[in-house]
């Protein structure tokens, strides 16, 4: 697999290279420091993962990753980050990012994570989900609601408290995109949810997820 590292900290960019170096299957395709070295970057070494950082000096990483995906790059995008701020972790997710990343994390910690992302799956820091596990609104667990939900929205439910994106669900049931969006939809409004978080939650919670 061939990675690139964007970090505008040198000495953060250079610990991660060094680390990945470590590991024989993996090839350092090049570094960046700043938002448009690594669109360049990623333009030109075609890497399959890029390492980026949330703070990409006065710019964000999240920027990075949603300029190179309109070159219709099939690159994967793990971000790094120092915070545990939900809403910074839900803005991350809105952009469907592969990994997210402690800067805390140990470095057997980062080897794990991109092991996770090259399987196919994705990989969130343990400590941002504990967190959102503390601060979420519980949803109101009714088994009533649940059995207005169709099989197949019980289904996507499921994949919901997995941690699936929507790209996934429609690859695991056979299903369109478009299609899966519309049961999420329905999912959220017959359960009185308000987003992919709390249905993930609800998933966990009622023991659909085991």
């Amino acid at each position: 697999m061939r990675i690139v590292v964007v970090d505008d900290q040198t000495l953060i960019r250079k610990g991660v290279i060094s680390i990945l170096l470590l590991q024989d299957k993996w090839e350092v395709s090049g570094e960046a420091g700043t938002k448009k070295e690594a669109l360049l970057l990623i333009q030109n070494a075609k890497p399959d993962l890029a390492i980026v950082n949330f703070h990409l000096g006065k710019d964000s990483g999240l920027n990075v990753i949603s300029e190179a995906r309109q070159t219709d790059s099939t690159c994967k995008f793990a971000i790094l980050t120092y915070s545990n701020d939900p809403l910074s972790f839900e803005r991350a997710k809105e952009l469907d990012i592969d990994g997210y990343i402690s800067l805390n994390a140990q470095p057997e910690e980062l080897v794990y994570a991109i092991q996770v992302i090259q399987r196919g799956r994705k990989y969130y820091d343990p400590d941002i989900i504990d967190l959102l596990m503390q601060t979420q609104k519980k949803p109101q667990v009714d088994d009533h609601l649940a059995e207005k939900l169709t099989s197949k929205e019980r289904e996507v439910l499921q994949k919901l408290g997995l941690g699936f994106s929507n790209r996934q669900i429609s690859e695991s049931l056979f299903i369109s995109e478009n299609t899966v969006k519309k049961h999420v939809s329905h999912v959220l409004t017959k359960l009185n949810l308000g987003d992919r978080t709390q249905a993930a939650l609800y998933a966990n919670q009622t023991g659909l997820v085991r």
